[in-house]
């Protein structure tokens, strides 16, 4: 990890984000901010939106986190099977 990593908050993030959308070039945003093109990049990406079902739509960053939680409630629950069948046979 870099020393010198600022940590940017969102709504700080938003605002860029908004930016770009209105039209504002990411060497623009760059260049006015001190921020990164790859920075800028990756918060644009993640607030796109992803379409779920008609109707419901959530951002990238919230399908990641969806996604990761989904993982560890899995792997919970496989261990939940393992002690199940651990006390069964006492």
């Amino acid at each position: 990890m870099a020393r010198n990593q600022r940590k940017y908050s969102e709504e700080f993030k938003k605002t860029i984000v908004e930016l770009y959308n209105s039209g504002k070039s990411l060497s623009e945003l760059s260049s006015e901010y001190g921020i990164s093109k790859s920075t800028i990049n990756g918060w644009i990406k993640n607030s796109r939106p992803v379409v779920i079902d008609e109707g419901e739509v959530v951002t990238m960053k919230e399908y990641k986190a969806l996604k990761q939680e989904m993982a560890k409630i899995k792997e919970e629950n496989e261990i939940l099977k393992k002690a199940m069948a651990i006390f069964a046979k006492k």
